[in-house]
């Protein structure tokens, strides 16, 4: 994934949580996600459960990898 697309979609989910109240409970989040950011419920909920659980170290280094790969999507289903 190359920078700009990153940065938008970085600026993106900024924006959205900046809109929701200063400490949004899960439903909440799941609630705009789905809303504005075109994810199924199912899926708004994994994708938050990952960002919860293991952060941006984490996260930054399986996005990394995955663009080495070329995996898009995974075999999760979502």
């Amino acid at each position: 994934m190359n920078a700009l697309i990153t940065d938008t979609l970085l600026a993106e989910y900024e924006t959205l949580i900046a809109e929701l109240p200063k400490a949004p409970t899960d439903e909440q989040i799941i609630g705009t996600l789905v809303a504005n950011a075109d994810w199924t419920r199912n899926g708004a909920s994994e994708v938050l459960q990952l960002a919860q659980r293991y952060g941006t170290s984490i996260l930054r280094n399986a996005l990394a990898l995955a663009e080495a790969m070329e995996i898009e999507d995974g075999n999760a289903g979502l």
